[in-house]
């Protein structure tokens, strides 16, 4: 037979601190780190006709061309006035079919999440034939979002300078240190 007041030196359920364990901290610092905000990316912005801008033209060089990016890269979206943090980058090149004369321009453009036709062209990169400034073109629309600068040249990873702070902050409280 047990002698004493029963449910000594236990809790009650609703009395109970909470247990913050490795993974969990390990898992709100990887969030932390691996946050980038919901700005939108920023591109290159340039216009070469028959090769008057080298600076804009293939083989493209942004060691050379730190003034052509758009920071922060804003884009028109139809049937709405303003412009909006873009959504991709991209690169058109081809050749004016009436004059012959080239032409490759690089912008930031935005996914308005419609099936309209300024939406689809820079969901997928393509080639061939198509109206541009009340004239025919054949070449090439290229698009991308993967990072900063994609029409131009190989990715640069930055840190947010909140980043480092906040994940400092969240190590800190959940060892009861704060």
């Amino acid at each position: 037979e047990r002698c004493g007041r029963a449910g000594v030196g236990r809790r009650a359920p609703w009395n109970t601190t909470p247990t913050v364990t490795t993974p969990t901290v390990l898992t709100l610092l990887l969030l932390v780190l691996t946050h980038t905000g919901c700005q939108g990316i920023d591109c290159f912005k340039c216009v070469s006709v028959n090769g008057d801008n080298p600076s804009c033209e293939d083989p493209f060089h942004n060691n050379f061309t730190v003034g052509l990016m758009e920071s922060p890269c804003l884009a028109g979206r139809k049937g709405r006035g303003g412009l909006f943090p873009a959504t991709a980058c991209i690169k058109l090149a081809g050749i004016y079919d009436d004059t012959g004369q080239s032409i490759t321009i690089r912008s930031c453009a935005l996914d308005s999440g419609t099936l309209t036709t300024d939406t689809e062209i820079i969901r997928m990169s393509h080639c061939g034939s198509f109206y541009f400034q009340q004239k025919y073109v054949k070449g090439c629309l290229q698009s991308c979002d993967d990072y900063d600068g994609c029409n131009g040249s190989p990715p640069s990873r930055e840190v947010s300078s909140t980043t480092l702070p906040s994940a400092i902050f969240l190590l800190l409280y959940f060892y009861k240190i704060l």
